[in-house]
């Protein structure tokens, strides 16, 4: 398999021949009744094109698009899909601007730290857009709100960042046959596709399932290079206003696949599955589930080894003040480490311990301190302590995070 796969390496591919046919859809909404003077000098760029022309702007002010997320993705598709004349935009958002998101989450500045995000980008999508109706779901995406929140929309865009909600987002659109443009983003590795069981697979049918538990590292984990969620926000924004409008060949059945540092994009067929647990001829989902459990944060013998093996950052504290004979081992990555470490920490990052390189040079007259960024990566190693007869070891709760926003303030995070 290439390079360009490799954000989500445990996931598998399934390829069909195509002919090179584009496959047309009819247009997802109707058009609305007219366009203003004010509306016609705004759109004129799209107007003129003949693919689009009035009738294709009316049906994108008709259209209702729900985002979800406005974060890395989120942020560029909805200042794209603004500035596109969507009619009603809704955001389903519940975290607060931090400072590490400015980064990449262009919708958000330095003024909108510490606001909600949803807030944040309501003002920017009107600030580029004041005709566009936009509707705030401030709360968390989850299967008890999920369905009401998603009948209220034509199409979603998903800029979710985890496998629990895009399985859920997923779930919830092939049982209220919605169509959905997905994105996923890691490093300098893009990917897109326009999920739509009606017309082709859905993200079950291509990931049929989540890989398991730390095997795949989040953005906040390995990190994403910030334009990358332009060139991806932005290809979502176009197969959105492809399906509304009905113009063009969506990302129905394909996959894109870009990579940033070989400047590549390249496409994979996807079938639709017809043992699919979702949409196939005899689907055994028939409802939403329980996500976080299906895709897990952490696995059971991860959950299980940091039962009563848990410490706080301020008992570790204690222990660093009183000479305890403990090795605080930090299991996060040298990038990371650089950024920001406990004192007297020294660095052996989790791969070694799963390749068991790690283990020979293990003290045995000291209690093992594991930590990571959070606590789900030490978690897992701890795992890999306790099995191999380290019985007495222990991991950071929280983790460097946790550590600096408990012990040392002064300290950056990230």
């Amino acid at each position: 398999m290439k390079k360009g796969v490799a954000a989500l390496p445990t996931e598998q591919l399934f390829r069909i021949p195509t002919n090179g046919v584009p496959v047309s859809l009819p247009p997802l909404v109707e058009p609305a009744s007219e366009l203003t003077v004010d509306e016609v000098r705004r759109y004129s760029r799209h107007l003129i094109i003949p693919d689009v022309g009035m009738d294709g702007q009316k049906r994108l002010k008709n259209a209702k698009v729900l985002c979800v997320g406005a974060g890395g993705l989120g942020s560029p598709a909805l200042m794209y899909l603004a500035a596109a004349g969507v009619g009603t935009l809704g955001i389903v958002e519940f975290d607060e601007v931090d400072e590490s998101n400015l980064q990449r989450q262009i919708i958000h500045s330095q003024a909108d730290i510490g606001r909600s995000k949803a807030a944040s980008a309501k003002d920017s999508v009107l600030g580029i857009n004041p005709y566009v109706n936009v509707i705030l779901h401030e709360e968390r995406l989850e299967a008890e709100n999920v369905m009401d929140i998603f009948s209220q929309y034509d199409l979603i865009v998903d800029g979710t960042d985890n496998f629990a909600t895009r399985y859920l987002v997923n779930d919830a659109c092939v049982l209220l046959n919605k169509p959905y443009v997905w994105g996923s983003i890691y490093r300098f590795d893009g990917q897109a596709s326009v999920f739509w069981s009606e017309h082709g697979p859905c993200y079950r049918c291509l990931y049929p399932e989540p890989p398991p538990p730390g095997m795949v590292p989040s953005c906040a984990e390995g990190g994403v290079l910030g334009v990358l969620c332009a060139s991806i926000g932005s290809i979502q924004v176009t197969e959105a206003i492809k399906v509304l409008a009905g113009v063009g060949d969506p990302l129905v059945g394909r996959l894109m696949i870009y990579d940033a540092l070989e400047m590549q994009y390249r496409q994979v067929k996807v079938r639709k599955d017809p043992d699919c647990a979702v949409c196939g001829e005899n689907p055994t989902v028939t409802e939403l589930i329980d996500y976080e459990a299906f895709c897990g944060v952490v696995s059971d013998e991860a959950q299980e080894a940091a039962l009563g093996a848990t410490i706080t950052p301020k008992q570790l504290k204690e222990w660093i003040d009183a000479d305890e004979k403990i090795d605080i081992i930090d299991v996060r990555e040298q990038n990371e480490y650089e950024i920001v470490s406990i004192p007297g920490a020294r660095l052996i990052p989790k791969g070694e311990f799963l390749m068991g390189a790690a283990l020979q040079d293990l003290p045995q007259d000291k209690k093992i301190v594991l930590h990571c960024k959070t606590g789900v990566r030490s978690a897992e190693v701890l795992a890999v302590l306790k099995s191999a007869g380290f019985s007495d070891a222990v991991h950071v709760g929280g983790g460097v995070i946790g550590w600096v926003n408990q012990i040392e303030p002064e300290k950056p995070i990230y």
